[in-house]
């Protein structure tokens, strides 16, 4: 059975948030399309990095716990990460945003995204002999900077705040996956790749990767949203 572990990660990651998908209050179901739409384009960039980065052996798998089978040397496990935790992620920002108000000042959110390009630009150029730690920050860094100022996103704040209230969840999977729990880790890094500083046992680069992805996610997940919506609103008024 050990060889399902990270199978049963990703099950258990996104079963409860896709059987409430289809409650009548909540209705995430009728969006699934615009999902997963977001979800290949956004995964096809991770997946890539994901492949460059076990290919220079930056981290790898632990065989014990996947089942074997595998994607450009990627165990299809991890192919479904990229969908399960985006899928949950999205899911609980979707029902937040529809049921509570989240949203920030814009002069405070402004400083908070101009912060947090600066402090991330910093790590990524302070430490770029680090692969993980440079390549991670300095990326995050151009994600909030496209985002906020090229693409005019107004929901950073409230997406921060939003991932910040996943942690808990966020701490769970990932800490298994580093090895919380398990006789060993199912992910393993070089150590000479990332700063070393984890949480639990988790690296730090772990949550900002984490937080970029689903920025990315949000951003194309609300604009296929708004498209289908669209549609479906032309197709209503045809004769």
């Amino acid at each position: 059975m050990e060889k399902y572990t990270y199978l049963l990660i990703n099950f258990l990651t996104i079963i409860i948030c896709f059987i409430f998908s289809f409650h009548h209050k909540i209705k995430f179901s009728r969006y699934f399309g615009a999902f997963f739409k977001s979800a290949f384009i956004v995964a096809f960039v991770f997946i890539c990095w994901d492949i460059w980065f076990t290919k220079i052996g930056v981290w790898w798998f632990n065989n014990r716990y996947v089942m074997g089978w595998r994607i450009f040397n990627l165990p299809i496990e991890e192919v479904l990460f990229f969908f399960c935790i985006p899928f949950s992620c999205v899911f609980t920002y979707f029902c937040l945003d529809k049921f509570f108000n989240f949203q920030w000042n814009p002069s405070f959110e402004k400083l908070f995204v101009i912060f947090s390009i600066v402090v991330s630009a910093s790590v990524g150029i302070y430490f770029s002999s680090r692969i993980y730690t440079s390549f991670t920050f300095f990326t995050t860094a151009l994600s909030m900077l496209s985002l906020y100022f090229i693409f005019k996103q107004s929901w950073i704040g409230k997406a921060s705040l939003i991932y910040l209230f996943l942690m808990p969840g966020f701490l769970m999977v990932n800490g298994v996956l580093t090895g919380t729990g398990l006789d060993s880790p199912i992910v393993n890094y070089n150590p000479d790749d990332f700063l070393g500083i984890r949480i639990l046992t988790i690296p730090i680069e772990d949550a900002v990767y984490g937080y970029e992805m689903i920025l990315w996610n949000i951003f194309l997940f609300k604009k296929f949203k708004i498209d289908e919506q669209n549609q479906s609103f032309l197709v209503s008024q045809r004769p």
